[in-house]
């Protein structure tokens, strides 16, 4: 996967990671978009709201890179 510095990170737009507020998961290219869905449940500090519009983002990136996904719907919070 590419990694993003903290220099790259900080000029991404905002609608590039899955969630924007707190600029977590981008969705930058396709190894982003399978990291972003490998990693979505261990996000803290969000709000369902805010999860579920991540994973709409997530959704949108996976179809975009043709990302396959098992399943689209959300994953149930461990």
């Amino acid at each position: 996967m590419a990694k993003l510095d903290a220099d790259d990170r900080n000029h991404l737009d905002e609608g590039k990671f899955a969630f924007p507020k707190e600029r977590k998961e981008p969705l930058e290219n396709a190894s982003h978009v399978r990291n972003a869905i490998a990693r979505f449940n261990q996000v803290k500090d969000v709000t369902e709201a805010e999860r579920a519009a991540a994973w709409k983002r997530i959704t949108a990136a996976a179809k975009k890179f043709d990302v396959e996904m098992e399943d689209d719907r959300q994953p149930d919070k461990k």
